[in-house]
C-alpha cells in the first residue's frame, strides 16, 4: 500500500512539473509568435485586436520598412558590428581580469574584488550623465567607441566567470603550463580559455543580446542616420509624421531577432559541448 502511494505520488510530482514546464514554454512562445502573426497584418487589421491567424500583409509591411529611407542593411551592418565587437571585449578581457583575481595572490585583492561588487549593484543609469559629458568632452559623440570600449567593464559578467573558474579550474594545470615554458598570455589564451568555453558561450550570447537590443545609449549619443542602430531604425518608423506603420514596425522588430537567435544556435553548441566534455569521467 505505501510502496503504490509513493508511486502515486511520485506521478503526481512528474505530471505537475510537467504542466508547468509546458505553461512556460507557452508563456515564452506565444509572444513571439503573436509578433510574427503582426508582422503579416495591416495596421487597421492590428488595431482592431490580437488574432492568431497570420495575414496578407507581409509584402506590404516589407515595403514599408525598406522604403522611406529605412536603411535596414545599413542598421543590421551597424548593429552587428558594434555587438559583436562589443562581445568579443567584454567576454575576453572580463574572463582575463576574473583570471588574474582567482590566480594570483597580491595586495588589494580583496578590495579589488569588493569594488567590483560594488560596480555591479550600482545601476547603470546613475553614471550615465556623467559618462555622456565625459564623452563631449573626448569629443566621442556621434561615434562607436562610447558604445563598443565600456563593454570591457563588464562586472557582472566578472563576477560569473570567477565562480565558474573556482569550480573547474584546476591551479595545477596552470602551474605545468608554467612549468613547460609558457608565459602568463600564452597560458590564459591555450590553457584557461578552453576549459571556459562553456561560460565564455553564455556570457557571449547574453553579452550580444544586451548590445544588440540597447537603445537608449545608441539613441542618446549617435546622431546622424547613416550611424543608426536597427533598434533606432524601427522607432524612427513610429515617428512618421503621417502615419504610425504598425505592420512594419512589428515586421521590423521580427526582422532584428533573427541574428539573436542564429547568435544563440551557434553559441549554444560550445555549451552542450562543455557540458558532455565535463561529465566524461576518465
Amino acid at each position: 500500500m505505501k510502496k503504490s502511494s509513493y508511486k502515486l505520488s511520485l506521478t503526481i510530482q512528474r505530471t505537475s512539473i510537467s504542466v508547468l514546464m509546458v505553461f512556460f514554454v507557452l508563456l515564452s512562445i506565444v509572444p513571439i509568435y503573436l509578433l510574427l502573426v503582426n508582422a503579416t497584418r495591416s495596421t487597421e487589421q492590428i488595431n482592431q485586436g490580437i488574432s492568431l491567424i497570420p495575414g496578407t500583409n507581409m509584402l506590404y509591411n516589407w515595403k514599408v520598412l525598406t522604403g522611406r529611407g529605412f536603411q535596414i542593411w545599413q542598421g543590421f551592418f551597424n548593429s552587428a558590428f558594434i555587438a559583436v565587437c562589443s562581445t568579443v571585449l567584454c567576454v575576453y578581457f572580463s574572463s582575463m581580469t576574473a583570471y588574474g583575481v582567482h590566480v594570483y595572490r597580491f595586495k588589494g585583492r580583496t578590495a579589488l574584488w569588493a569594488i567590483i561588487l560594488v560596480i555591479m549593484m550600482l545601476p547603470a543609469s546613475l553614471s550615465f550623465i556623467g559618462f555622456y559629458q565625459f564623452m563631449s568632452r573626448l569629443h566621442l559623440l556621434d561615434n562607436y567607441i562610447p558604445l563598443i570600449i565600456p563593454s570591457i567593464a563588464a562586472a557582472g559578467t566578472v563576477l560569473f566567470m570567477r565562480q565558474y573558474m573556482q569550480a573547474v579550474l584546476s591551479k595545477e594545470l596552470i602551474e605545468a603550463a608554467r612549468i613547460d615554458g609558457a608565459g602568463e598570455f600564452l597560458t590564459f589564451n591555450r590553457v584557461v580559455l578552453p576549459i571556459l568555453s562553456p561560460a565564455i558561450a553564455a556570457q557571449a550570447i547574453f553579452a550580444f543580446v544586451a548590445s544588440w537590443n540597447n537603445f537608449f545609449t545608441p539613441f542618446v549619443l549617435i546622431s546622424t542616420q547613416r550611424k543608426y542602430t536597427l533598434p533606432m531604425l524601427v522607432q524612427a518608423l513610429r515617428g512618421d509624421i503621417y502615419r504610425t506603420e504598425y505592420g512594419g514596425i512589428y515586421l521590423g522588430i521580427a526582422v532584428s531577432i533573427v541574428p539573436i537567435v542564429l547568435f544563440y544556435v551557434f553559441m549554444s553548441r560550445f555549451i552542450i559541448s562543455g557540458v558532455a566534455m565535463g561529465g566524461v569521467k576518465e
